[in-house]
Parts: C-alpha cells; structure tokens; sequence
C-alpha cells in the first residue's frame, strides 16, 4: 500500500493558481476559494432573481425539482410533487449559474453555497432526465466547445498531467472505495445481487472471453490501471501481457503486485503513452482508456492497433460513451477528467472504418456501470471519516457529487457503456454464438 504524498493532502498543501482544470486537491488548497461563504443575510431575492431562475429550469427541460432561495422563496417548473430540491445560498451564485449551470452548480456545491435535499443522485437525475429532452447546450454553443476541444490536442505531455490530475492523488484513497484488486472501471454484473468483487473478476473473464484468449497467447493492454486486468489474463489464461500506462503511481502499485504474484516473467507493466507501442500481439485489450485518447487522436489510436496487432487477431475497446456526439459537461472536464471525451458509436468508429476493421460485437453495458458506481458511492461514504483524515470538506464534496452525478448519468441514459470487439482482418475463427460468454464456468476456462 503506497502512502499518499504529502502534496496531496489538501491539509497540507500549499496555495496554487486557478487553472482552466483544477483537481479537488487544487481547489481545496487553495487559500482564497471560488466561492466566498454566503453571508448571514443576502438579502430578499428580486422578481428578476426568481424569473432568471424559471427560466434556467425551463431550460434545462422542466425537471422534476425545486430550487429554494436564499429568502426561502421556492421555484419550480415541475407538474408533479417533488421531493428533491437545491438550496442556493445566495445571488452570486445564482448568476454565476447563468454562464455555466454544469461548472458553477458543482463548484457551488463542492464549496457549500448550494446544498441539496432529497438525495444527491436523486437529484442529478431528475436534471439528467429534463435535460435529455432538450439541447441545453444550443446548437452554436456545443459546435464552439467541440471546436475547442479539437484545437486542445491531447498530446503525450497533456496526457501525463490530465492523468496525474485523476489518478496520482494516492493509492490509499482509492484503496478506501474500489474493490480489492482496484479495478477502477465498470464491473460486470452476472446476477445484479453479486458483490463489487465477484463482479470484477466477471468483467475480466468476460473480456478475456470475448478476444479468445489461449495459452500462449500475447496480449498488449493500453492503459491498464493499477494491473488487475493484465494480472487476471496471465494468472487465469495462461498469456503473455505487455501493460502500457503513465501513471506510475499505479505502476508502481501494479508491478509490486505482479512480483508478489510471480507473475514479472508474463507481465511487463510499461510507462509509457500507448502512441509508443511497438511489437506484434495476439489481442489488443483497452479497457477504460479510450475517455482520455482525445477525439482527434482516435485514426491515430486506429493506426496502432493495426501496427500492432496480428492478422485475424481479435481486440476489444471498452469505454464510457454516449447516443450521440456531444461533449461532456465543462465541470467534469475541468474538474474530474480534463482532456475527456465518451464517443457516441459513430465517433467510435473512427478507430475501425479508416484500418478496415471487421467489428465483431457491440455490447452496451450501461446499467452494470449504474451497480458499480452506486457500490463505489456507498464504500466512499461507509469510509468518509478516513477521507476526512486525508483531504478537506471541499475534496469530499466534490468526490461525492462526482460518484453521485455519475450513478444518475447511467441510471437515465446519459452516459453509456460500451464494449466493442473488432479484428484486424477477415477473422473466420470466432465463435458462431456468444453462448461461451454466459456459460457458468470457472475462472480462466475459455471456449471460442
């Protein structure tokens, strides 16, 4: 267990500028915060107050909510009886809402001048599912940020600090909420009752099924977290793993583990971007990369593969995406994951088409990522006395509204979860069926 730096423990840290993509960690160190505290009395609001209000729900599609002012005053634009509401302490910000209801709705929260009754996921998904019938972005507005993110390349030096901004603020923290082998992607739920852990080790074997994985076999993991993939494919299959990443927080974790394991002669766990992957492989595996590739770079990521990975081969991407294009919302790209984009299946697309890619199976698995999410939700919360220890109110609170937004995005659609398999060329070899997928068997016993 690595101990986490003392850089990131927000009750040590030292004061930093703002930046355009500030961690909890960087916001809760910083000595002047976005938000002052509300003051004692902000006032009674105004007519404009409570109309600009209306109107940025009526906008936001009617969702079924209430917002309580700071004078008590309570606006809706729901038609049925709610029970779950916001409660905005004062004007500030209430305007501040006007120019980016996604940024400045969790930095409020994260800060305290809103808070929310009635459940935060609740919440959030009341306002996912107003918002999904509407375009809340507009159409010039969504086409400027698209713009922008196409001219915001994730290069290899932007890739390393969006990566170190997630995943390097320590392995005990994650350690806290994750299952034991961390596996920080969506699990696979066989039965909606299976435990966090049992429901990991099924997303694994499950992947391992779909590329067809035999004994001997080379496989190359783009991204591979803290190693639990690349270990469970060498322990249970009997492969050869090269794993690239760029944490190396997680490496560290993940090479002491493979060590422990016996396994250092079956798995090379790599620092390095997967832009660098040289070699020849069986299978590619990606498994909760492809949100930090970058759009732009998606032919490139195509051009890789087919460097890479032999004829007939089968590969797999799993990822976070969406129903259609649109970029995520500017609080979780600046504050959660900067650099991130969830492809719609088309975008998605833009790996396979240019190499000629034989796309063998598209799987959604969305509602499995609604069970893992609430499981991480409920372990961060049965060990909020231990966050505490570590990192400020404001961190916690972020992290909350992170996991809680996030089970709501799944629950009502907003976000999907996708797994593709593919073959570099006209593969015949491959099952007839998807019957060995579910056949109840142990782990690492493979047919197809």
């Amino acid at each position: 267990m690595n101990p986490i730096n003392s850089e990131y423990k927000t009750k040590q840290a030292s004061s930093s500028e703002s930046s355009d993509s500030e961690s909890p960690v960087e916001l809760a160190s910083q000595q002047t915060p976005l938000f002052q505290p509300p003051s004692p009395t902000s006032g009674d609001s105004s007519k404009l107050d409570r109309w600009l209000m209306r109107t940025m729900l009526e906008k936001a599609g009617n969702p079924e909510v209430e917002v309580v002012l700071w004078d008590g005053s309570v606006i809706t634009t729901a038609t049925t009886p709610v029970s779950v509401r916001a409660h905005i302490r004062n004007r500030s910000t209430l305007y501040k809402l006007l120019f980016d209801p996604s940024l400045y709705f969790g930095d409020g929260y994260s800060q305290g001048t809103i808070e929310v009754e009635g459940g935060l996921v609740e919440f959030n998904e009341a306002i996912d599912q107003g918002t999904h019938k509407i375009d809340t972005q507009g159409f010039y507005r969504d086409r400027f940020r698209r713009c922008l993110g196409w001219l915001k390349r994730n290069t290899i030096d932007a890739a390393r600090h969006n990566i170190h901004h997630h995943y390097d603020i320590g392995n005990d923290f994650y350690q806290l909420w994750l299952d034991k082998q961390l596996a920080y992607t969506c699990a696979y739920f066989p039965d909606p009752d299976d435990t966090l852990e049992a429901a990991q080790i099924a997303k694994m074997d499950h992947v391992c099924r779909k590329v067809g994985l035999k004994p001997g076999d080379s496989v190359v993991e783009a991204g591979c977290g803290w190693g639990a993939l690349a270990i469970h494919m060498a322990k249970h299959y009997g492969v050869n793993v090269r794993a690239f990443n760029i944490s190396r927080e997680q490496l560290a974790y993940a090479r002491e583990r493979a060590r422990r394991e016996g396994l250092e002669k079956q798995v090379e766990f790599v620092e390095d971007d997967w832009r660098n992957i040289t070699g020849s492989y069986d299978s590619f595996v990606s498994v909760g990369m492809l949100e930090h590739v970058g759009l732009k770079n998606y032919e490139e990521l195509g051009r890789v593969i087919a460097r890479c990975q032999r004829p007939h081969g089968r590969g797999l991407i799993h990822s976070i995406g969406c129903n259609s294009p649109r970029v995520l919302d500017s609080w979780t790209t600046k504050r959660i994951f900067p650099g991130a984009h969830v492809p719609s299946m088309s975008e998605f697309m833009r790996i396979f088409e240019p190499q000629k890619f034989s796309v063998l199976d598209v799987e959604n698995i969305r509602l499995h990522y609604a069970r893992t999410l609430e499981h991480w939700l409920e372990r961060y919360e049965q060990n909020i006395d231990q966050v505490r220890d570590m990192f400020d109110e404001t961190f916690i609170r972020t992290w909350r509204l992170y996991l809680s937004a996030s089970v709501a995005a799944f629950r009502s659609g907003s976000l999907q979860l996708f797994q593709v398999v593919f073959t570099n060329g006209a593969n015949n070899e491959i099952p007839w069926t998807r019957a060995g997928l579910y056949q109840d068997r142990e782990s690492g016993s493979v047919e197809g």
